[in-house]
């Protein structure tokens, strides 16, 4: 038994959209926690009903039905100003695209969250190179982000997840634009930042990518079908 505290709990969660006049279970009623200090992937193919459940986890979307815990709050009932917020301050989101402002620097690439997050300027770029020097990036805080490799750029989108010290890192397909040697780098980050205690959600469909991870759940058509610990678990220090 673990005494570590639940990041999220979904309780029977299921989502329908509306197709004319019909209608389309995406999640068919899936429950599951993740503890802090986890780091779990979700995996599927296209129609298992993986995104759709990164976007209730990340408060991008709500549930049809169920519930959605996330750090001891109900957030399946939230208005959308209510998610906004959560959304900056407790979810670190990485994606495939990295969404990073292509002519601004990395330093203030890292620093946007706070900016809409309320953090006091004065506090804002010891924060925002406080994480570069998480992802050994502090060297290039004042270099474009558009001249920088791919994989230096999912560093500095995992430093902005990080600014706003949330309560976990949710990554969706984060390797997807990278080549498959920068890919293994990035995912050998993630594990030393789970080492250093984060909490980490990832969605792939790559099974080499989710093999980085210490737990995997696999969706299909809506439901889970496993929910186990990693045996083929891959451990990579982090070299500079």
């Amino acid at each position: 038994m673990t005494n570590k505290k639940t990041i999220i709990s979904l309780k029977d969660i299921t989502k329908s959209y509306s197709m004319g006049s019909s209608s389309y279970q995406a999640v068919k009623g899936i429950s599951f926690d993740v503890s802090e200090g986890e780091f779990v992937a979700i995996m599927g193919a296209s129609g298992s009903g993986k995104s759709t459940t990164m976007h209730i986890i990340g408060a991008l979307d709500t549930p049809t039905s169920g519930t959605y815990t996330l750090n001891g709050k109900n957030i399946s009932v939230y208005t959308d100003d209510q998610l906004a917020e959560i959304r900056n301050k407790e979810i670190g989101f990485v994606f495939q695209a990295f969404n990073l402002l292509p002519r601004t620097t990395v330093l203030d690439n890292v620093k946007r969250p706070m900016m809409y997050g309320g953090v006091p300027e004065n506090k804002q770029d010891e924060r925002a190179l406080e994480c570069l020097r998480l992802v050994h990036l502090e060297e290039k805080a004042q270099n474009l982000s558009n001249h920088i490799s791919g994989g230096q750029i999912q560093r500095v989108a995992i430093a902005r997840a990080l600014v706003m010290n949330p309560s976990m890192i949710l990554a969706d397909e984060p390797t997807g634009n990278l080549d498959s040697i920068t890919s293994h780098e990035v995912m050998t980050f993630f594990q030393e930042l789970n080492r250093k205690g984060h909490t980490i959600v990832m969605i792939t469909h790559e099974s080499d990518i989710a093999a980085f991870s210490k737990r995997i759940i696999l969706l299909r058509d809506g439901l889970i079908i496993s929910d186990k610990a990693n045996k083929q678990f891959i451990s990579k220090k982090y070299k500079v």
